[in-house]
């Protein structure tokens, strides 16, 4: 275990936003851990990426890209920043983010808090480039044309970041999710596109969608995600679901819950998407990952690579290196000789 690990554990006794903004100042210092990890058998090529290994940092942690690669250090395959808007906005009042320290959870309710485009821009092209690094583009919640923001973040951070992540799946900013309705997300796609192969040509984009889909709106994504055969869906972001089994204190709390008990639902929305798609898009599983078991889950699921962030509040710094060096032994006990040879598996 890192002696890092029992700082993160440490500063939990503090409020939780203080704690995330004393842990990037400390990273960004150059302080943080570094692991040394090299296990040729988690190699994986997705959308004409090639990823070390498949576990990334999910973006939220890394709001306006001051420690990509300070993460990266920790070893993560690839680190996700944002969500970014075209311009800087304040987010929601404190407090809006809270722990659920006994259904190992978080509840959030930030807004698409950044230091926008601008500043993002100016930390990215000053970044020491190494490592697959990508952004999560969001819109400010006063815009008059949302979808006009998405493309904006394409346009400035072209040649900046080696992936586009779009998200239209936080609850935290209110009308955002209507994008997932079928002709509003086909003409956001469309447009992103286009400048994307204008901007920064090649550059993989992916769609991050919500947990919470009616079986309508889980066609109508698939519909779109084949006809614009988009590089990649992350599944899921958080969700506004409430389970009778949590037991926090602060379980009533308005925003997106995050941690273990997402698991079951995003991973079987993953297994869903898989099925409908194909295998012929690549998968993102996020969502309450923990351990190795859990990654490989979403592995066998669909996933081609897996995020997590909240986990890392109660884990620490040394949880990526630790399921890193625990994969390999999942993927031996069933006779796979590399990471991607388990994409899917467990579809039969």
């Amino acid at each position: 275990m890192f002696l890092a690990d029992f700082g993160a554990k440490a500063l939990t006794a503090l409020d939780p936003e203080t704690a995330h903004r004393l842990t990037i100042r400390m990273l960004k210092s150059g302080k943080g851990p570094k692991a040394r990890v090299n296990t040729p058998q988690l190699a994986i090529r997705v959308a004409g990426m090639d990823f070390p290994n498949p576990l990334g940092l999910a973006a939220g942690f890394d709001k306006n890209a001051q420690a990509a690669n300070a993460m990266l250090d920790l070893g993560f395959g690839f680190v996700e920043v944002g969500a970014v808007t075209p311009h800087p906005q304040p987010g929601n009042p404190r407090p809006r983010v809270f722990r659920l320290r006994d259904d190992a959870a978080v509840i959030n309710r930030y807004g698409f808090n950044n230091d926008g485009l601008e500043k993002v821009a100016m930390r990215l092209a000053r970044r020491k480039k190494r490592g697959l690094v990508g952004v999560n583009l969001g819109a400010n919640k006063d815009s008059a044309d949302r979808v006009e923001d998405y493309v904006k973040g394409v346009a400035a951070l072209s040649g900046l970041v080696d992936f586009y992540t779009v998200n239209i799946s936080s609850p935290n900013t209110p009308g955002l999710r209507a994008l997932q309705d079928k002709a509003a997300l086909n003409d956001l796609m469309v447009r992103v596109l286009a400048e994307r192969d204008r901007a920064a040509p090649a550059t993989p984009v992916f769609l991050k969608i919500a947990p919470d889909l009616a079986d309508e709106d889980k066609t109508d994504i698939a519909d779109v995600v084949n006809a614009l055969r988009l590089d990649g869906l992350i599944v899921s972001n958080t969700t506004c679901a409430r389970g009778s089994g949590l037991r926090g204190r602060h379980a009533s709390e308005a925003g997106g819950l995050s941690g273990k008990p997402l698991f079951a639902v995003s991973t079987a929305l993953l297994r869903e998407f898989y099925a409908v798609l194909g295998g012929r898009t690549a998968l993102i599983g996020v969502g309450g990952v923990s351990c190795a078991r859990d990654a490989y889950e979403k592995i066998l699921a669909g996933a081609s690579l897996v995020q997590l962030y909240t986990a890392m509040i109660y884990e620490g710094p040394g949880l990526p290196s630790r399921i890193l060096k625990d994969l390999p032994g999942f993927l031996k006990a069933d006779g796979f000789q590399t990471i991607a040879d388990a994409v899917g598996a467990g579809h039969g």
